[in-house]
Formats: C-alpha cells, structure tokens, sequence
C-alpha cells in the first residue's frame, strides 16, 4: 500500500468510532472523489484549527474573534444555574432539547484511572470563581450515570466545597445506569431535567 494513503487510514482510525475499516472507506471515498470534497474538507478542517478555540469561561468550542462563547455573552442566560457537562456533544444534546436555558461548564472528561485522566486533566478549578462573579444558585450535573461519572461528580463538589445559597442537583429518573446524554431523546431528557433531584 502507498505509504502516503496508508498514514490517511491510520489518522483516519484514530478519530473516535472510526476504527481501521471506518477509516479505509472515508480515505478512499475521498482519494477518490471528483468533485472536490477532499481539498474542500482539508480546508474546512484547516480553518477551524486556526480559528476555533475553547472558551476560558466555560470551555465551549468558539470563534477565536470572540473573547468568550455565545452561551457566556447571553445576559439572558444568567439565571444563577450552571450546567456541568463531560464535553461539548454534551452541550449540543441539551440545546437540542431546549430543556436547559442557563450556563455551561465543559470539564472535558471524567475521572478515570482505566483511561488516565486524573483531577488535574479536568476543566474544574473556574467553577468557584464562576459561583461568585456569576451568581451562580444550582449546579447541575449532567454526567454520564457511570462509576466514573459519579465519582468525577464527587471530586467537583469537593472542589467547590459547601457555599452559602448554592445547591447541587443532578438528572433524575430517565437517565439509565450508565446511560450517556448522546443517546437520550427529548422527552427523556425533559423528565430527567424537570425531574432533577437535590444531592
């Protein structure tokens, strides 16, 4: 095989849910098609690299022309509630639904010594800061109902330890064990949000 079109596949197999097979056929799909695709997708790809960072607030992927996101610059989301959320599929899951109309934490994955992401992998040490300059009453966490997401949540309220007038809720009924956001339809969702239950 020409090395040039195998190290296509091999970053290709890397990307998540992808695989070795996954990544053969979106190579040679692009490899070759003739309209254009592959140089348009180079270039998509290229552009939002150099364009596209995460907030410093809340770490929402955002155009780097902007300070902060759209989620942060949105006065009419400051209503004292911040959602903590693993990653940003996350965010797009519940703006989907509309079930949620307040602010986001993105900590960027969950603790995990399988996977080695430790405390310090995690985007958690703002959240007491947002509390106070945000006003912050409820935390909502929205993780994954699994051992680690659990436990993530744990670290996080010890993080931020006990503050006067604020609250931690998390999903209730409807979200299964060890269920992930990714696959719950609205109406799940909407139950789980109307539903949260005090921690």
């Amino acid at each position: 095989m020409n090395p040039k079109i195998e190290k296509l596949i091999k970053l290709f197999a890397k990307l998540p849910r992808v695989g070795s097979r996954g990544g053969q056929r979106i190579a040679l799909a692009l490899l070759q098609d003739k309209t254009g695709r592959g140089i348009a997708l180079a270039n998509a790809i290229t552009d939002a690299i150099e364009n596209i960072s995460p907030c410093p607030c809340c770490g929402i992927l955002t155009d780097r022309q902007h300070s902060s996101c759209e989620f942060c610059r949105d006065s009419g989301r400051a209503n004292g509630q911040l959602c903590i959320v693993r990653d940003l599929s996350d965010v797009w899951v519940l703006e989907k639904s509309s079930v949620f109309r307040g602010r986001y934490h993105i900590i960027g994955g969950l603790l995990s010594g399988a996977s080695g992401i430790l405390p310090q992998d995690l985007n958690v040490s703002q959240i007491p800061q947002r509390i106070q300059s945000e006003g912050i009453t409820e935390i909502i966490f929205a993780l994954p109902n699994t051992v680690e997401g659990k436990t993530t949540q744990h670290y996080i309220m010890s993080v931020i330890g006990d503050i006067d007038g604020v609250c931690f809720t998390e999903l209730a009924s409807g979200v299964p064990l060890g269920g992930d956001l990714d696959y719950l339809d609205d109406g799940t969702l909407t139950l789980a949000f109307g539903g949260r239950k005090a921690l």
